[in-house]
């Protein structure tokens, strides 16, 4: 499972990361990424409403997206904060294809930001 400092513990992170994030959503998951600006290790957290089903099908599906977060924890850049939300479709998806889809969107994020220079950068340098 995720140690501590890999999980996202407080609401003004979590609503950090959900509004000011690049949203990646597919059939079964929303993702929100952000780069944390303290640099600290990857972090994740996990958002499976009332909507995904009753509490033993919602902590199935944060079982298996938390269980898909740790095998991919090595593929994610430090400094890296991710917010999953469960759609209810996820209440019947495999486990693999969660975490297809998760890599999928992890992947997209990290391709796009590594192309993209951040907006205070070429600020400062034009001034």
């Amino acid at each position: 499972m995720l140690a501590g400092a890999n999980r996202i513990t407080s609401g003004s992170d979590y609503k950090a990361v959900v509004r000011r994030g690049v949203r990646v959503v597919g059939p079964n998951l929303v993702t929100y990424l952000r780069r944390n600006p303290d640099g600290d290790p990857a972090r994740f957290g996990f958002i499976v409403a009332k909507n995904v089903g009753d509490a033993v099908r919602r902590n199935r599906v944060r079982r298996r997206l938390k269980a898909a977060s740790f095998e991919l924890l090595s593929a994610v850049r430090p400094g890296t904060d991710v917010v999953i939300r469960a759609l209810p479709s996820a209440t019947h998806a495999e486990w693999s294809t969660l975490r297809t889809e998760l890599a999928q969107a992890l992947d997209k994020y990290q391709r796009n930001a590594g192309s993209r220079v951040k907006p205070a950068d070429t600020t400062r340098e034009s001034r």
